[in-house]
């Protein structure tokens, strides 16, 4: 059974992984003043995107997230890559994937999608355009998507 995170009491537990310190405060803001309570979790490379999904090391305790924020160019492991881990996990590959990133290249959308991803946005510059990204995104996928509970 599912539901929209709108039926949902619980928290929405979000992902973000994003190396920028700028567009990570941005993101935290914009979700501070949107209209669902939320966990935001930060990760700031895709090694530590995919510990936090696994559940290792300092993640152990972390919750596995209801959606995730990917950014494409992080250190270490970019965003491509966790989205081909994701694939080929068959208990990450049902979270969203929302690609939120600065390229407006078509071969990143074209990969993106091709590797699972459910979403494409790329970020705005200003902070007012930042923050009516994430509220689209807040009511899209946390009032209209239907969400699997998870078991």
């Amino acid at each position: 059974m599912s539901n929209t995170a709108a039926e949902n009491e619980e928290p929405v537990e979000i992902l973000l992984a994003e190396d920028n310190p700028n567009d990570v405060e941005m993101t935290r803001r914009a979700f501070d003043k949107g209209k669902f309570v939320n966990h935001l979790h930060v990760v700031n490379n895709g090694i530590e995107a995919m510990e936090f999904l696994r559940q290792e090391g300092e993640y152990a305790d972390k919750p596995r997230p209801d959606i995730i924020l990917l950014d494409l160019e992080m250190p270490q492991k970019d965003g491509k890559e966790v989205l081909e881990d994701l694939e080929d996990d068959p208990e990450l590959s049902p979270i969203p994937v929302i690609v939120l990133t600065s390229s407006e290249a078509e071969r990143d959308i074209i990969e993106s999608y091709r590797h699972n991803a459910n979403a494409y946005m790329t970020k705005p510059v200003g902070y007012k355009d930042f923050q009516e990204t994430v509220r689209e995104v807040e009511s899209f996928w946390f009032r209209v998507v239907k969400l699997p509970n998870e078991e």
